[in-house]
């Protein structure tokens, strides 16, 4: 139980981190340091191809069990759970439940954020001739499948049972920060119906100067703003849980999980900036207390708001839909390997991708191209492509793409970001981490501990229940994390420049696939 001198060192902080796959809770000593975790896969739902749910119900028992089992966990090491001085919550974003407030029952399955079923109403919304970023002044945001604000206009649309709720007045909406908050603090008897802004700030429906729900896009899109939850700051004592071996400590902060990995990594200031390797990619880098409107494809967006009172700073973000999804389409649909941990070693079989190249727009593409109407690409077979060839392929698409977003960030924000601090589980591959350093010819920092998401969100908890007297204080906690190893480039000018021009070539050839 070794503590830092700042912070008591027989206190624990405690991170639900509800993802796209899986839920883990994962508890912190106050020094930042890893106690013990405990990590539940949950079921993905494909009803028709482009569509992506998941079963809220199955989403919280899981999240009840993680809890239970870290308590668990911590307990044969010698803590006990009355040393949990606070919960923070980060969580896959965009994802969209909507339920009843007198049943607690989902009135849908969740629509998750990689889902394509909003095409045809991002289409009406975008107007004719199209503009997607007729919102962006107000939200920072194109119009997109992706958001939930779309996701819910389809649910208003489309189900019944929804509908109506609406007319009962008894219909609840949420992300998943908001559907875990809403049933931990006691659901149908006194749950809260709260987000933070940066969950918020995801729905295409929060306006990012005021940090208040905007009355005209709700208006546009559709949306009754008595379903909306209250946005708060990402760090203050949202609500207690109101059951379970943690019953009575506080929820005390929500982060969406790309802004807690920035909390986590030390993003503090204007120019810092942090990659995100998980089902998606994920960079955001701080532009400090001003919003940045993107020039270049990116998202403008709050980066964090550690408190009621403190000021909010925000970011431009690059969003990936496809990098650890693809391992995991490889492992589950293909059948090519065991595990995502096997991916390294079956591409390590070749010296290089033989000239293949894959493009994982499975559901369009995100950032900085928003092309709905993209879709996958594997192109340059021939037949002495093997299997290490498109395992490789796979593992390098992430690595380009991650460049193509790097390069908009950088025209947008006029930093040459000097070195990229990335997270997230694919950074446990080094042949990922090499590639990545050789494609955008900058030293790539991987931390010696990972899970720095979830230790954003334990941070901002700290700091909300008093663990940490000041936000500069709580990034110290965190920032004691030895780095772990730093890829640089191995490539000559001239190979780079060369596997850039056929990957451009390859995105090219995936627009206006899907037409209908």
């Amino acid at each position: 139980q070794q503590g830092s001198n700042m912070a008591d060192s027989r206190v624990l902080l405690a991170a639900i981190d509800q993802g796209t796959t899986s839920s883990r809770v994962i508890l912190f000593s106050a020094a930042g340091e890893l106690v013990c975790s405990h990590q539940v896969e949950h079921t993905q739902i494909y009803p028709k191809a482009g569509w992506v749910e998941h079963d809220p119900l199955e989403i919280l028992a899981k999240v009840h069990e993680c809890m239970e089992g870290a308590v668990k966990a911590a307990q044969e090491k010698g803590w006990s759970a009355d040393t949990i001085r606070g919960i923070g919550i980060t969580n896959q974003r965009e994802t969209t439940v909507v339920w009843d407030k007198t049943t607690g029952k989902p009135l849908h399955n969740a629509i998750v954020w990689l889902d394509m079923r909003t095409s045809e109403t991002v289409a009406k919304l975008s107007g004719s001739p199209p503009d997607i970023q007729r919102f962006r002044p107000k939200c920072g945001l194109p119009i997109s499948t992706y958001f939930s604000g779309t996701k819910l206009k389809w649910l208003l649309d489309n189900v019944k049972e929804v509908q109506d709720a609406i007319k009962a007045g008894t219909c609840l909406f949420g992300t998943i920060d908001t559907w875990l908050l809403w049933n931990l603090s006691g659901g149908v008897n006194g749950g809260v119906h709260l987000t933070d802004v940066t969950n918020a700030s995801r729905t295409m429906l929060m306006n990012i100067n005021s940090l208040k729900w905007d009355p005209d896009m709700c208006r546009d899109l559709g949306i009754p703003m008595d379903v909306l939850p209250e946005i708060r700051s990402s760090a203050e004592i949202f609500g207690h849980v109101a059951e379970g071996s943690l019953k009575g400590v506080a929820i005390a902060s929500m982060l969406g999980d790309q802004h807690a990995a920035c909390v986590g990594q030390g993003v503090r200031n204007a120019g810092d900036a942090k990659n995100t390797y998980g089902t998606g990619c994920f960079m955001l880098m701080s532009t400090g207390t001003t919003p940045t409107e993107s020039k270049n494809g990116m998202l403008t967006t709050p980066c964090y708001k550690l408190g009621a009172d403190a000021p909010t700073v925000y970011a431009l973000e690059g969003t990936v839909a496809i990098a650890g999804a693809a391992v995991q389409w490889l492992r589950d649909n293909l059948d090519m390997i065991a595990s995502a941990a096997e991916s390294e070693e079956v591409a390590r079989r070749v010296p290089d991708t033989g000239g293949v190249y894959f493009v994982p727009a499975f559901s369009g593409l995100f950032a900085p191209h928003w092309r709905t109407d993209a879709r996958g690409l594997l192109i340059g077979l021939t037949s002495f492509t093997n299997k290490g060839h498109l395992v490789r392929a796979v593992l390098e698409s992430v690595c380009f793409q991650t460049r193509d977003v790097l390069e908009a960030m950088q025209k947008d924000s006029a930093v040459d970001i000097a070195k990229l601090h990335v997270d997230g589980g694919m950074t446990h591959n080094k042949l990922v981490m090499q590639t990545q350093a050789d494609i955008i010819n900058a030293p790539v920092v991987v931390p010696s501990m990972a899970d720095v998401t979830a230790l954003g969100a334990a941070l901002a908890a700290g700091l909300a229940v008093g663990v940490y007297k000041s936000a500069d204080e709580m990034f110290e906690a965190g920032s004691h994390q030895k780095l772990g190893s730093t890829f640089k480039s191995t490539i000559t000018e001239e190979e780079r420049a060369a596997r850039l021009k056929k990957w451009d070539d390859a995105v090219q050839r995936t627009f206006n696939w899907e037409t209908s």
